[in-house]
C-alpha cells in the first residue's frame, strides 16, 4: 500500500478536516474511504453468488411457485367438465352427445356433470349457452387485477414498501384472497375476489424477480434471472398434480391457497431487503450490512474503509458537489423515466415488445392447454416443455448477449407460428398434419417461454435501480394487455389466424428488439445520470 504524501504548506490543518471524513493515518492507512457500488463491492469482497445469494433467491422465487397456483388454478376451477346422458329427461327428452355441440343441443333432464354440480363454476352456476362469457369475463377480468397490480406495487418497491415490502403485502393478499375464493357465495363475489387476486399477483413476479436478482454479481445475474422462471414452470407442474386429487373447485382453492399462508412464517422472515434499494433511499448503513451479511455468509469480508456509493459518487473521487447533485436524484417516479430520452425510448420499446410477447405466450399455452386429450396431463406437459428453453436461455445469455437471444428466440416462435398458419390453411383435418400443427404450436411455445423468462432479466438491466420496478410495472401492465386478448386471438375464425396472429406479434416483437441496447457485462446503474453517462461512454 503506498503512503501518504508527506504533509507540506498546502496540506489542511487538523482543524480544518471535514468532521465527518475520517483523518489521515500517519500509520499509512488510506485518509479517505474507497467508494465501490454495489457490483463492484459483489465483485472484490463479497462475492457474485455464493451461499448467501442462492438462499436467498431460492428463498424469494419460492413466491413464483405460489403465484403459479394462484394463476393457473383457473384452468382447472373454470373450465366446462365432461357430462353423461342419465336417459330420457322430463318431457321425453333425448341426450345425445354425437349430434349435439356440447349440452346446449341437449334435452334439459336428459344428462348431467359427471364431477357433479361443485366440480367447478361452470356446473356449479350453470355458465353454459348464453351464460359462457362471464368465464371469460372472469380470466379477463384476474389479468385486468394483474395488469393494475404490477403497476402499483411497481411504484410502491421504487418508493415507500420497498422490494422486500412489496413482497410481504402482495404475499399477505394472495394468502387471504385465495382462501377467500373458494367461500364465493356466487359467480360476481367470485369475479370480484380473482380480480383482487389478480392485483396481488401483478405484484409478485416483479417484486420476487427483482429482490432475487439485485443481489447477484453482474457476471452471474442473467444465468440466476434466468432460473427464476423455474420456479413458476414447477408451480404449474405442482398445480396439475393436485388438481387431479381435488377435484371440487372449492377444496382445491383451499389447497392451492394455504402453501401461500405457510410462505409468510416459513420463509419471509429469513428474506433480506434489497441493498440496492437501501442505498438509493440513502440508508447506507443498512445496506451496508446487507453487503456484510453476503460476505461473511460467503466466507468473505470487507475490509476496513471500503462503503457503498451510488454509480457517479463511486467515480466523483471525493467531489463533493457531485456528490450532492447525486443525492438529489436517489428516489424516482414515473415521471422521472419518461423525462429522459434513454429512459424513455426504453421504455416504449419495452412495453411493445413485452405486449406481443405475451400475447403469443398466453395465446399458444391456451391452445396447448385445450387440446382434446387428458387435461391434467397437458398442463403438467406443457410446463415440462418450458424448462429446456428455460435452461437453454440461462447458458446462452452470458455467452450470446441479451439482445442477439431475445430477438432469436421471438423470431423463432413467430416463424413457427408462421409454419403452422399455413399448415392449418391448406391441410384440413387429416391426422398428419394435425400432428405437424400441434408440433409447430409446441415450438413456438418453446421459444415464446424462453423468450419471455429472458426479458426480466433484459429489462431490469434496462433501467436504473431508482426507478427499475415503476419501468418494469409498465412493462407488465403492456404484457397483461397481451394477457387479455390472448383468448380472444384463440378464438378467432378461419382456424388458420390465431397462428397467423401470433406469428406477426413474435416477429414483430423480435424487430423492435433491434432497437434495444446490448446490457451484457454492463452495470447494473444506481441513478438515471449513471445510466445517462453510459449510454455515451
Amino acid at each position: 500500500m503506498p503512503l501518504p504524501p508527506a504533509a507540506d504548506h498546502d496540506s489542511p490543518a487538523a482543524g480544518d478536516l471535514d468532521p465527518l471524513l475520517p483523518g489521515p493515518d500517519l500509520a499509512g492507512d488510506k485518509s479517505r474511504p474507497e467508494r465501490l457500488t454495489i457490483d463492484e463491492m459483489l465483485q472484490r469482497h463479497c462475492g457474485e453468488f455464493g451461499w448467501w445469494q442462492l438462499r436467498h433467491f431460492a428463498l424469494t422465487n419460492l413466491a413464483l411457485t405460489l403465484e403459479a397456483f394462484h394463476t393457473m388454478v383457473m384452468v382447472f376451477t373454470d373450465r366446462e367438465p365432461d357430462f353423461r346422458c342419465v336417459g330420457g329427461g322430463g318431457g321425453g327428452g333425448v341426450c345425445d352427445p354425437a349430434a349435439a355441440q356440447g349440452v346446449c343441443g341437449l334435452d334439459p333432464g336428459s344428462w348431467e356433470w359427471a364431477g357433479g354440480p361443485g366440480g367447478t363454476i361452470v356446473a356449479e352456476w350453470g355458465l353454459v349457452c348464453g351464460q359462457k362469457f362471464k368465464v371469460g369475463l372472469v380470466q379477463a377480468a384476474f389479468f385486468v387485477g394483474c395488469m393494475i397490480g404490477a403497476g402499483t406495487f411497481g411504484h410502491l418497491a421504487d418508493t415507500t414498501l420497498g422490494r422486500k415490502g412489496s413482497l410481504t403485502v402482495v404475499s399477505i393478499m394472495n394468502a387471504v384472497l385465495g382462501c377467500l375464493t373458494a367461500f364465493s357465495p356466487n359467480y360476481w363475489a367470485y369475479l370480484v375476489v380473482r380480480l383482487l387476486t389478480g392485483i396481488s399477483c401483478g405484484g409478485v413476479g416483479l417484486a420476487a424477480f427483482v429482490l432475487s436478482t439485485e443481489p447477484v454479481g453482474p457476471t452471474k445475474r442473467g444465468t440466476a434471472g434466468g432460473s427464476s422462471f423455474y420456479f413458476f414452470s414447477s408451480g404449474i407442474g405442482i398445480l396439475s398434480a393436485l388438481a387431479y386429487f381435488l377435484q371440487p373447485w372449492r377444496q382445491l382453492y383451499i389447497a392451492s391457497s394455504l402453501p401461500s399462508v405457510a410462505y409468510l412464517f416459513l420463509a419471509l422472515p429469513f428474506i433480506s431487503e434489497s441493498p440496492r434499494w437501501y442505498l438509493v433511499r440513502g440508508r447506507v448503513e443498512e445496506a451496508m450490512k446487507v453487503m456484510r451479511s453476503i460476505a461473511h455468509s460467503n466466507g468473505n469480508s470487507i475490509p476496513d474503509g471500503v462503503v457503498l456509493a451510488l454509480d457517479e459518487d463511486a467515480s466523483s473521487n471525493g467531489n463533493e458537489k457531485k456528490s450532492e447533485q447525486t443525492a438529489l436524484i436517489t428516489t424516482g417516479t414515473l415521471t422521472d423515466v419518461l423525462g429522459s430520452p434513454v429512459t424513455r425510448t426504453r421504455l416504449l420499446l419495452g412495453m411493445a415488445v413485452s405486449f406481443l410477447s405475451s400475447t403469443v405466450y398466453y395465446g399458444l399455452s391456451l391452445n396447448v392447454v385445450n387440446l382434446g386429450t387428458n387435461l391434467y396431463a397437458n398442463v403438467a406437459v406443457n410446463a415440462a416443455a418450458e424448462m429446456p428453453s428455460f435452461t437453454l436461455t440461462a447458458v446462452l445469455l452470458d455467452k450470446v448477449g441479451r439482445k442477439p437471444l431475445a430477438i432469436a428466440t421471438q423470431v423463432f416462435s413467430g416463424v413457427s407460428c408462421l409454419i403452422g398458419s399455413v399448415v392449418t390453411g391448406r391441410a384440413g383435418g387429416g391426422a398428419w398434419w394435425e400432428v405437424v400443427r400441434t408440433a409447430c404450436g409446441v415450438m413456438g411455445v418453446f421459444g415464446m417461454a424462453g423468450a419471455y423468462n429472458m426479458l426480466y432479466v433484459y429489462a431490469a438491466e434496462l433501467f436504473p435501480t431508482v426507478v427499475r420496478n415503476a419501468a418494469m410495472g409498465c412493462a407488465l401492465q403492456a404484457a397483461q394487455v397481451g394477457a387479455i386478448l390472448a383468448p380472444f386471438v384463440v378464438v378467432a375464425v378461419p382456424a388458420w389466424v390465431p397462428f397467423a396472429v401470433m406469428a406477426a406479434c413474435g416477429i414483430g416483437g423480435g424487430l423492435l428488439t433491434f432497437m434495444l441496447p446490448e446490457t451484457l457485462n454492463r452495470p447494473l446503474y444506481d441513478t438515471i445520470a449513471g445510466i445517462e453517462e453510459g449510454e455515451m461512454s
